[in-house]
């Protein structure tokens, strides 16, 4: 297991948003921290720690420079997502992103379209391909859900899904939208399933707000899965955890 940093970039800066709150419009959204220096700054941090895998997310549009910025600045070391297609996927490859990372694309009115999915795999491949499976609880099952999280699809997190899915990918991103941003304590009962049904590489999103959360991840992610902290960190404002203890903590897992 190891932590694997992000940028969220919303409206060209970088900030922290509670995803649950993210819409089309402007109105409701909740923001815990936005960041007076560029994305490219965060991408040179994490070059310079060797932090690989990255996350930088597009949450809307007016995002675009400052995310070529952001994968020029550690070309090979950061992956990207938000607003990714088949048309424009290898472009994002050409920046420097190592991943693209897709979700809302490959799905509408709450449906995967399978052509789409393919046509992917066929022009970036599955080992460039992320698939983001972001979810939310409905009742006893967590489903995914697209369109800047607000939107249900009928495709519930299973051993099933998981494993149709990684036909057609390297790894999954799995943020859980209901905890995303409160720094409240993760999804416990998600990250036990991920752990169980995904037979690829996955990273777990949402509710880390301290060390205890990122060794509660370790031990029920039985050390399969890796994880993303946003809000909770230092340098997005937070105090639960310390850029530096992340990267500590990495460096721990890998024996360095």
């Amino acid at each position: 297991m190891k932590f694997r940093p992000c940028i969220d970039l919303h409206d060209g800066q970088v900030k922290q948003i509670v995803g649950s709150t993210l819409t089309d419009s402007a109105q409701g959204l909740s923001t815990n921290f936005t960041s007076d220096k560029q994305a490219s700054f965060y991408a040179e941090m994490y070059r310079q720690d060797d932090l690989s895998g990255g996350h930088v997310i597009k949450l809307g549009p007016g995002c675009d420079e400052v995310a070529i910025e952001a994968l020029q600045r550690y070309p090979g070391g950061l992956q990207i997502g938000g607003g990714i297609t088949a048309d424009n996927a290898q472009f994002w490859l050409e920046q420097g992103a190592s991943h693209v990372i897709v979700t809302s694309y490959v799905f509408q009115g709450g449906k995967l379209l399978e052509e789409r999915l393919k046509d992917l795999v066929t022009r970036v491949g599955t080992e460039r391909l992320v698939l983001d499976l972001s979810c939310r609880k409905r009742g006893d099952c967590y489903y995914i859900v697209t369109d800047r999280w607000q939107k249900f699809t009928d495709l519930a997190i299973s051993a099933e899904t998981l494993a149709y899915f990684a036909l057609f990918c390297s790894e999954f991103l799995v943020h859980a939208v209901d905890v995303e941003g409160k720094c409240a304590g993760i999804a416990a009962d998600l990250v036990v399933d991920l752990a169980e049904w995904a037979p690829i590489p996955t990273t777990y999103a949402g509710g880390v707000q301290d060390m205890g959360d990122l060794l509660k991840v370790l031990d029920l992610g039985q050390g399969r899965l890796d994880v993303t902290i946003g809000s909770a960190l230092d340098i997005f404002g937070g105090k639960g955890i310390t850029y530096r203890e992340a990267v500590q903590f990495n460096r721990s897992q890998s024996g360095r």
